[in-house]
C-alpha cells in the first residue's frame, strides 16, 4: 500500500457492524426485533461478533443501525433496574460477560437511512471509523474456532500484507449466486492474491467456488472508491465492486480461515448453530 500512515498503524482498533437490514428471512420474529438480536443460546448474534472483535484487540465497535434497531444500543448499555432486581442473586453472574463488554468497549452508532447495499452501509460508517484500517463483521455470519477467532487470524495477516483482506470458504458450486466469489493466485496455503471478484454469479459464470463470508479488513481508501462506485447487482452499491478496484492494484488478499461459519441469516444455519453450540455447552 502507498499510504505511509497505514503502514505505521500497529493494529486495528475499530470494527464496523452493518446492522440496518430488515431480516426478512426471519419474519415475523424480526418485525419488531433486530435480526442481530436473535439469540444463540443466551447471547444475541451481535454479541458473539463483538466478542470476536475484542479478542482481536479492537476496542471500538461502530454500528450502522436503522429504524427499529434501538434494542442493539440498549443491549450494550447498563440496565439499572434489571441489575438492581437481581443484585445478590445467583442470576447476577449471568450479566458478567455483557458487563465486561460495556466496561471495556466504546460503542458508536449511526443510521443508514436507505437500504442501498453493503457497500453503501460501509460508506455510511465513514464518520465512525475515521481514516484508518478497520474490520467489518456481518453478525449473521457466526464464526467459531476453538483456538483463535477469525478476526484475530485476519489481523495477523494484515500485519504482513497491509492491504484489504476478505475471509473466504469453499461453498457448493450450485450456491455461488448467494455470495461474492473470488479467484486469484494462491501465494501461501489458503491465502490468495485476488485477481477477480464477482457479486453473486450464477454457477455457470462463477470464477471459482471460493465465497466471501462476513469478515473483512478494509483499508481506508475503500471509502474513496465507494464514493464513486455505481450501483451494481440489484441496483445496490456492492462492496465487491469497490474491492475489485483495489484488487486491480494487487491490494486484496482472500483468506481461507480456520474455523466454522454458520449462516445465521438463514433458518437452517441458525438452527444448526443453536443445536451444535448447545451440544458443545452440555459437554463442557
Amino acid at each position: 500500500m502507498k499510504d505511509n500512515a497505514i503502514m505505521k498503524t500497529p493494529t486495528i482498533h475499530v470494527c464496523l457492524f452493518p446492522a440496518a437490514g430488515y431480516g426478512t428471512r426471519f419474519l415475523p420474529a424480526t418485525k419488531a426485533m433486530p435480526k442481530e438480536m436473535l439469540p444463540i443460546l443466551t447471547k444475541p448474534l451481535i454479541q458473539y461478533g463483538v466478542e470476536e472483535a475484542m479478542e482481536a484487540g479492537m476496542d471500538t465497535m461502530a454500528i450502522i443501525t436503522g429504524r427499529g434497531k434501538r434494542a442493539i444500543a440498549d443491549h450494550f448499555d447498563v440496565s439499572y433496574e434489571l441489575e438492581h432486581e437481581i443484585k445478590g442473586s445467583v442470576k447476577e453472574k449471568m450479566l458478567a460477560d455483557i458487563r465486561h463488554i460495556i466496561d471495556n468497549v466504546t460503542f458508536t452508532y449511526t443510521r443508514q437511512i436507505e437500504m442501498k447495499g453493503l457497500g453503501h452501509a460501509i460508506l455510511t460508517g465513514r464518520a465512525l471509523t475515521g481514516y484508518q484500517p478497520f474490520a467489518v463483521v456481518l453478525a449473521d455470519d457466526m464464526c467459531v474456532n476453538e483456538d483463535e477467532g477469525v478476526l484475530s487470524q485476519m489481523v495477523k495477516l494484515y500485519e504482513t500484507y497491509r492491504c484489504s483482506i476478505v475471509a473466504i470458504e469453499e461453498v457448493n458450486p450450485d450456491e455461488t449466486d448467494k455470495y461474492g466469489v473470488i479467484a486469484g493466485e494462491e501465494i501461501a496455503e489458503g491465502i490468495y492474491r485476488v485477481t477477480t471478484m464477482v457479486e453473486k454469479p450464477s454457477p455457470s459464470d462463477a470464477p471459482s467456488n471460493l465465497a466471501i463470508i462476513g469478515r473483512y479488513i478494509l483499508t481506508p481508501d475503500i471509502y474513496d472508491i465507494l464514493q464513486t462506485t455505481k450501483p451494481g447487482k440489484n441496483g445496490e452499491i456492492q462492496i465487491t465492486d469497490a474491492l475489485m478496484e483495489q484488487a486491480r492494484g494487487g491490494n486484496v488478499i482472500a483468506y481461507k480461515f480456520r474455523g466454522k461459519r454458520y449462516d445465521c441469516g438463514s433458518v437452517d444455519g441458525y438452527v444448526q448453530a443453536t443445536v451444535e453450540l448447545y451440544e458443545k455447552a452440555k459437554r463442557s
